[in-house]
């Protein structure tokens, strides 16, 4: 996995990339937490459930049918995310995917049960750049660092090269020259 720190990266993104003021800051702290909550499935190690089991590290949690359930939620609680409907729903679905899809270009555990409770499967993207995340203690090491390196490289940098490209394209259209 990334690390959690990374996995905010996608609604930070989406965030810079819209208008001044289309995200509200409650939205943006929605998104921030769906991509994040999905690691939540750690707390299965400490009740001993199996890394493999559905609902161990990187299953049910990381599921298409996780990041719908999100996103229902944010839809159900749209008005105090200051959003419309569907702003609430594409936002927050978006940024809960954006985690197992994050997970699935890492580079070891077991890959993510996308499809689960349809498939059992777990799966890993064709082409695996990022560095696992080493998990707790662990990750104040060289290898925690060489992940944070590796999240700069193929998370951070790329994301931050499309939100400036967005915005430069943007700026220099007719309907954009409204954005400061």
């Amino acid at each position: 996995m990334p690390s959690v720190f990374t996995h905010a990266a996608v609604p930070l993104a989406l965030w810079c990339a819209s208008e001044r003021g289309r995200v509200s800051a409650r939205l943006l702290g929605a998104g921030v937490a769906a991509a994040m909550l999905p690691d939540a499935d750690v707390l299965a190690f400490a009740l001993h459930v199996p890394y493999a089991d559905a609902f161990g590290h990187r299953g049910a949690s990381h599921s298409l049918l996780f990041a719908g359930l999100l996103a229902v939620l944010a839809l159900l609680l749209h008005r105090p995310l200051h959003a419309g409907r569907l702003q609430a729903l594409a936002f927050v679905f978006a940024c809960a995917l954006s985690h197992p899809l994050l997970d699935a270009l890492t580079s070891g555990g077991l890959g993510v049960a996308l499809w689960w409770p349809w498939s059992d499967a777990r799966l890993f993207a064709p082409w695996r750049p990022i560095r696992v995340s080493p998990f707790a203690n662990a990750f104040f090491s060289v290898r925690g660092l060489q992940t944070v390196l590796s999240e700069l490289r193929w998370v951070w940098l790329p994301l931050a090269l499309a939100v400036l490209g967005w915005r430069l394209i943007q700026y220099r259209s007719p309907a954009g020259s409204r954005i400061p």
